[in-house]
């Protein structure tokens, strides 16, 4: 094994020179990839609409094809998932990603081209590597195996010849067969529907491997994590597999789980590594060792626009280009890709914290906020607050969602925080004034709301039993892959589905 690793050291190697073209000349990447985007999609349905071969600039891009979200695009991926050729995209599409989102009980399907396997969700998984291999030239990484949090697929009931799941196991399904000798578990367990049962397999399949590294959501690694230590028995992880030295993770924020997995894996040796692969591309990976931001990947076959968060709400919001952005801003990302997302609006938002070379962080969702009186409060203050308040209290904390209460009875209004803490603070009350607090100090919106009790009185904050948040999201059958607990809600659906989950 050790000749292995020196051999994809070797080859991921040549790949940084590659990340140090786009880099260098990452407006003209752009510019080339919508062109070439253009000239592939030209003659489908879209294209020949729109009259994408007339098309020569990115402006006259964005005044003729509107902007999308996935309502607008479905009759159309609709039509490609009975069968239907050339309507999005040119080439053949037989794979539909279902999305992960525990807002709506409606499902997305998500078409995933070959060209979008290949030149997107593949080269960032290698690039993964090639960054974190040249950061780390010490590294062993693969003398060992690679556990894969996959989530499950079946075939579509519509079209037997078009497939659906979920991002991870499509990615699993179609990895090339010698990828197959660096991944642990086998086929058949990775890709199982009963989430909970998996889980249980996945533990006793691997414990025996030298694993050296995983990737997944954080929260579903953690379960795994912590049941194989169930099984084995031991105090830690690294007794299992000693030679364990990174965890690529992505999905959502991985600040309320990092000291569970320092626990879990005691040593300064193991590396964390953030990532962006969203089920409809593979967007950004953490490049520095000491900070994780993510560095924007520029030729993947992803043409980028961006709308300022204050825009988002307008008939026709200006988009800008990536040569226009700013530092510190909001901005909700919009997506032309490879698999015939035309301007399609994904949902997340992102703050750019670097412009050379252009580095981002997520900042939350454009729907996954607290705007019910002003506050403008957004997933990015939640993360900084609640971080802050677990700080000061030495709370840990699992899960949590938040929404606002509404005015009644000349009562003034405040946001409700369900918090399932892993470690409860000795003084909830002085939990709740921190955490007040430190979202006053991070948002100056929510700041002015407080002011003197006018409009906003102190958060309430209800500490939720263990397994509350599991609970709840197995009654929506929501159990695993890249599903995840919406943080912040601007109404109280969520939030009253959870407590009457919790008291029946």
């Amino acid at each position: 094994m050790a000749i292995l690793n020196s051999i994809a050291a070797w080859v991921l190697k040549q790949r940084m020179h590659q990340i140090e073209l786009f880099i260098k000349y990452p407006h003209d990447v752009q510019r080339d990839w919508l062109l070439k985007l253009m000239d592939t999609a030209k003659d489908t349905e879209y294209g020949q609409k729109y009259d994408f071969a007339s098309i020569q600039d990115m402006d006259t891009y964005a005044e003729r094809v509107p902007l999308n979200d996935y309502n607008s695009l479905r009759p159309y991926i609709d039509r490609m998932h009975k069968g239907e050729r050339n309507v999005l995209w040119n080439s053949n599409i037989k794979w539909f990603a279902k999305s992960s989102g525990t807002t709506s009980d409606k499902s997305k399907f998500i078409p995933v081209s070959q060209e979008s396997l290949q030149e997107c969700h593949f080269k960032g998984g290698k690039d993964m590597y090639a960054i974190y291999m040249n950061n780390h030239p010490e590294s062993s990484v693969f003398d060992g195996m690679n556990l894969a949090m996959g989530g499950s697929h079946h075939v579509c009931e519509i079209n037997p010849n078009a497939y659906t799941g979920d991002l991870s196991a499509i990615l699993i399904q179609n990895l090339p067969f010698w990828a197959e000798f660096l991944r642990v578990p086998n086929l058949e367990i990775a890709l199982m529907n009963e989430w909970e049962s998996k889980i249980d397999k996945m533990a006793r399949a691997t414990i025996s491997y030298n694993v050296t590294n995983a990737a997944g959501v954080p929260s579903w690694t953690l379960l795994l994590f912590k049941h194989v230590l169930e099984i084995t028995g031991k105090q830690n992880l690294l007794e299992v597999w000693p030679n364990f030295e990174a965890f690529f993770h992505g999905g959502i924020s991985f600040t309320p789980y990092k000291k569970q997995f320092q626990e879990l894996l005691p040593s300064d040796s193991v590396n964390y590594v953030e990532t962006y692969n969203a089920t409809e591309g593979f967007f950004g990976i953490q490049d520095q060792t000491h900070s994780n931001e993510m560095l924007l990947m520029l030729d993947y076959g992803i043409y980028y626009e961006f709308v300022p968060m204050d825009q988002i709400h307008e008939e026709h919001p200006k988009t800008l280009r990536l040569d226009e952005v700013e530092l510190n801003k909001n901005y909700a990302i919009v997506i032309s890709t490879n698999s015939g997302l035309w301007r399609y609006m994904i949902g997340d938002t992102v703050v750019f914290t670097s412009l050379s070379p252009y580095r981002i962080k997520i900042s939350g969702r454009t729907r996954s906020f607290i705007n019910a009186f002003g506050e403008e409060l957004i997933e990015d203050n939640a993360q900084q607050a609640l971080a802050s308040a677990c700080a000061k209290t030495h709370a840990e904390i699992s899960e949590y969602t938040a929404a606002p209460v509404f005015l009644e009875d000349g009562k003034n209004a405040c946001h409700e925080w369900l918090i399932e803490f892993r470690k409860v603070p000795d003084d909830l009350a002085y939990f709740t004034e921190v955490l007040d607090n430190a979202l006053k100090s991070c948002n100056s919106d929510y700041e002015a709301k407080r002011y003197h009790n006018l409009m906003l009185k102190e958060p309430l904050v209800r500490s939720l039993p263990k397994g509350t948040f599991y609970n709840w999201m197995k009654s929506k059958g929501k159990l695993g892959g890249q599903h995840k607990v919406p943080r912040l809600a601007n109404d109280r659906k969520i939030i009253e589905e959870i407590l009457k989950n919790h008291f029946n």
